[in-house]
């Protein structure tokens, strides 16, 4: 007959085993943790991707309509570009002038 279980109740244990479970039982805890770490950074990279992403998208959208800026180039281009439209200007009433007297002249 089985001896009731009390506090005067030895049980034997291989030390070996028990170490063996401990050491295993580690390994698997620390190989969970290590996956769920890596997965967590991959999942924190892809975010930064998608941002990365989105952000070129919209700046290829908007830089050529100029709504980001423009280079310092192209801001003394453009104002090179309207000191040359305003001589145009003066240029096409001085022209235009000419024209009328010239016009004026040869009919009398």
């Amino acid at each position: 007959m089985k001896e009731p279980i009390g506090d005067t109740t030895n049980f034997g244990i291989n030390l070996k085993w028990l170490l063996q479970r401990i050491i295993v039982s580690s390994i698997a805890v620390w190989g969970y943790f290590e996956l769920v770490s890596r997965i967590s950074q991959a999942e924190i990279n892809i975010l930064r991707m998608q941002d990365d992403v989105l952000m070129n998208s919209a700046f290829r959208v908007k830089w050529p309509l100029g709504e980001l800026g423009a280079l310092p180039d192209d801001a003394e281009q453009n104002l090179r570009l309207k000191y040359m439209e305003a001589d145009i200007q003066i240029l096409k009433v001085r022209v235009d002038d000419l024209r009328i007297n010239s016009s004026y002249l040869n009919k009398n």
